[in-house]
């Protein structure tokens, strides 16, 4: 019981000084797992073996492709190009803008995403001479609703994945279809509250216009290598399933084809140097705060604690997959609406398995665990701090003098993740329970 309670308290207390956003992030789970540690509750053995090396190779694998190919300019020259294709009209601009957003999202993640589109929608924007407000709110929006679509696009989604060994086609099969439709109900809605108002001068469409979208590519060859590469893991991706190949692993081969390409023409200082700057584009906060996150939790699976959670689910739906998979989705949007969801996830993911034999085993526990994915993900739409894009861009708009507020913020998430959850509660109930 004083392991327990002891495990709990370093939980709450970690919890605490995320929310409150005291310390960085990754120094408060590192502090929590080395308390841990020291305590007695986890052996170091038993620390190391908690971290999941899937997710953390497929993190850092990602990063290092995506960074590299980012320094070619080819995601920039692909907005610019968007914008050409419908004539610069702000309208249009709106509607290919979030589309946009989403997909790279699917694809990349939403948090790279971000940081790629929006300063290109701001340059966009301050040639036009619009508001960027609409346009930057609705690709936070797009952004977590598109990378609920695949493995990769929400950290979420990679935690679950790595758990449960899920291909990158698990996830396109199972939630493509209400991404899809829940960023159209998104569009349609954001088109009647501003795009039918958005105007632009017929002399700044032009200077737009005449931005000419491979003078965003920097380097050609490089342009080339990171587009094979792209290609080459997400193949991969899609036929890891039956070639039997973790996520993961595919992600560091991915990077180092990347680095590969990148530096084996260069003389040995050289491409030592580009591979250390290339090393520096991994986030390593969020890959430390993955790694004490996963440490902590494990000691609530050591200490009983996420058995007796567990139970206590059981109790409350009663044994049924169908109020599993309801309570699920919603206790996950309300909660990814305070806190990160990706602590909560990583909460949740061990709890759910303790009671997967309870409820009929893993393939009768599905729909709550698309359940988990969709809710945490569609609520990281409900505050400014439910997801780290959304805090990513309101910095990006901060620098350019277009300060989002937390209230402000709220007027438009909290009623696009009642929505959109709403959507996903359709849809499973449709799916699994009709």
């Amino acid at each position: 019981m004083n392991e327990q309670f002891f495990a709990i308290t370093v939980l709450i207390v970690s919890y605490i000084v995320l929310f409150s956003e005291r310390l960085n992030r990754a120094v408060t789970v590192l502090l929590g797992s080395s308390i841990l540690i020291f305590s007695g509750i986890l052996s170091q053995q038993e620390a190391i073996l908690s971290i999941d090396f899937n997710t953390i190779a497929l993190l850092i694998g990602m990063m290092v492709i995506v960074g590299i190919a980012e320094k070619s300019g080819m995601f920039q020259a692909l907005a610019i190009l968007s914008s050409k294709l419908i004539k610069a009209s702000p309208r249009g601009l709106l509607i290919m803008l979030a589309l946009i957003t989403a997909f790279l999202s699917a694809l990349l993640d939403n948090v790279t995403t971000v940081l790629l589109i929006v300063p290109v929608t701001l340059l966009m924007t301050r040639q036009l001479k619009l508001n960027p407000y609409p346009f930057i709110l609705l690709e936070i929006f797009a952004s977590n609703i598109g990378g609920t679509a695949t493995l990769i696009g929400d950290p979420p989604n990679i935690l679950i994945g790595s758990a449960l060994n899920l291909s990158f086609m698990d996830f396109v099969r199972q939630l493509s279809l209400v991404v899809c439709f829940t960023m159209f109900v998104l569009i349609i809605a954001f088109d009647i509250i501003y795009g039918r108002f958005l105007q632009a001068d017929s002399k700044n469409k032009k200077e737009l216009l005449s931005i000419k979208a491979s003078s965003m590519i920097t380097d050609k060859n490089l342009f080339y290598k990171s587009l094979f590469v792209l290609l080459l893991v997400l193949c991969f991706f899609i036929a890891a399933e039956y070639i039997h190949i973790q996520n993961g692993t595919v992600a560091l081969l991915g990077a180092s084809c990347m680095l590969f390409l990148y530096t084996f023409q260069d003389e040995h200082i050289k491409r030592d140097q580009k591979v250390e700057d290339a090393f520096s584009l991994v986030d390593w906060t969020t890959i430390f705060f993955f790694c004490g996150l996963f440490v902590i939790v494990f000691s609530l699976e050591k200490t009983g604690v996420l058995e007796i959670l567990g139970h206590y689910l059981i109790e409350q739906t009663q044994g049924s997959i169908k109020r599993a998979t309801f309570s699920v989705l919603w206790i996950s949007a309300v909660i990814s609406t305070i806190i990160d969801n990706i602590p909560f996830v990583a909460t949740m993911i061990p709890t759910l398995k303790a009671i997967e034999a309870d409820l009929g085993g893993r393939q009768a526990m599905m729909p709550v665990w698309w359940a988990l994915s969709l809710g945490s993900c569609f609520g990281g739409n409900g505050s400014l701090i439910a997801a780290s894009a959304n805090v990513i861009v309101a910095g990006l708009a901060a620098r350019e003098n277009h300060h989002i507020s937390f209230v402000k913020f709220l007027i438009f998430g909290i009623p696009v993740m009642l929505i959109s959850v709403t959507i996903a509660m359709i849809y499973l109930y449709l799916i699994y329970f009709m």
